[in-house]
């Protein structure tokens, strides 16, 4: 065994130094995949031979960042950033040819979210028949998706008695994901049948199909007042045409740790992004400008007899009263959907 392992490490010493070889210059700093905290300072390096260039020019993304003569490392600050991969490249010159090798970082929050807790100020009703994918509040009335291929529907519901006003049932081929109203409509979206609908938001009559693209499946969607906001599972939201409902720009999401991945639900609240982490009882609140996670709630407590309901039976509903500044939340198959205040501690 022990003949083995030195075999082993033998030979991945080989490989290496092999690689190596197959290479003259390599990044010394950063490496590959490194974290940065937003505003840090990092030092682009490389693993060079002094004399063997004429020149090196630094690269962040296609922004120069500076040049050397010699080995010297370039300091390049991230202030100005935005968040998420960024690619650094390094162009060596050496008598009219140039040689390229890049590396990449990955900036972060310098800050982690702040840590919010909630009070409940009132319980309503809730039916249990619906697969909560999508939660608005419009008009004194609750709008709400219910998934599950070949049980979804669209439905109108009471805020205070829990029960479906209107409802229409969509084909059992599609499985209905989040929703938003905009003006006198209702844009729905379908999981992974790659279509989405447009309704009259007072009849629920169907007017118009679209093609959805935008994300690799359909999940949340969420209105700002201009774009409609989508996610589809990663840590992406995707801006979209309130009127062609085609993608127009991407925000990543992150926190001080790495990408925050499953988001799900959204709300677009006083100039906020609140997203519902799917699997978990965590909603992040999310600034759009940047795509930071500044704040999450724990919503652990809040009711957890849904773990007696079955496994998929997740937070997974925000709705928020403009007009009265209430925040409604509530999850798949819950009996109950509650008013909830923020308090900012």
């Amino acid at each position: 065994m022990r003949k083995l392992y030195i075999a082993l490490l033998c030979a991945g010493i080989l490989a290496a130094c092999s690689k190596k070889e197959n290479k003259s210059v390599y990044f010394l700093s950063p490496e590959e995949g490194t974290n940065v905290s937003l505003g840090k300072t990092i030092a682009l390096k490389l693993d060079i031979e002094a004399g063997s260039f004429d020149s090196i020019q630094y690269l962040v993304d296609t922004i120069n960042a500076g040049s050397r003569k010699d080995t010297t490392p370039v300091d390049f600050a991230t202030t100005n950033s935005t968040l998420g991969t960024h690619i650094i490249t390094a162009k060596v010159f050496k008598g009219g040819a140039a040689e390229e090798v890049t590396t990449n970082i990955v900036v972060l929050p310098s800050a982690a979210p702040v840590k919010y807790s909630y009070s409940v100020v009132n319980t309503f009703p809730h039916d249990t028949s619906s697969f909560t994918e999508g939660l608005e509040y419009k008009d004194g009335v609750i709008y709400e998706s219910d998934g599950l291929k070949g049980e979804s529907t669209l439905r109108i519901a009471s805020l205070e008695t829990g029960k479906v006003i209107k409802k229409i049932d969509l084909a059992p081929q599609y499985f209905a994901e989040g929703i938003t109203v905009i003006d006198d409509k209702i844009i729905q979206i379908t999981y992974q049948e790659g279509v989405g609908f447009v309704y009259d938001k007072r009849t629920l009559q169907k007017l118009k199909e679209f093609p959805y693209q935008a994300g690799r499946e359909g999940w949340g969607l969420a209105f700002d007042g201009n774009k409609v906001l989508n996610s589809d599972g990663t840590n992406n939201i995707y801006y979209l045409s309130k009127d062609t409902y085609q993608k127009e720009k991407t925000l990543e999401v992150y926190d001080n740790k790495g990408a925050v991945k499953n988001l799900n639900e959204l709300e677009f609240i006083e100039g906020r992004i609140f997203a519902n982490v799917w699997m978990t009882n965590r909603i992040v609140i999310i600034n759009p400008a940047n795509g930071a996670v500044e704040a999450e709630l724990d919503m652990s407590s809040l009711y957890p007899e849904a773990d007696d309901i079955n496994s998929d039976a997740v937070l997974n509903g925000i709705a928020w009263d403009e007009k009265g500044r209430r925040l409604f939340v509530t999850g798949k198959k819950w009996d109950k959907l509650f008013e909830i205040k923020i308090k900012k501690d």
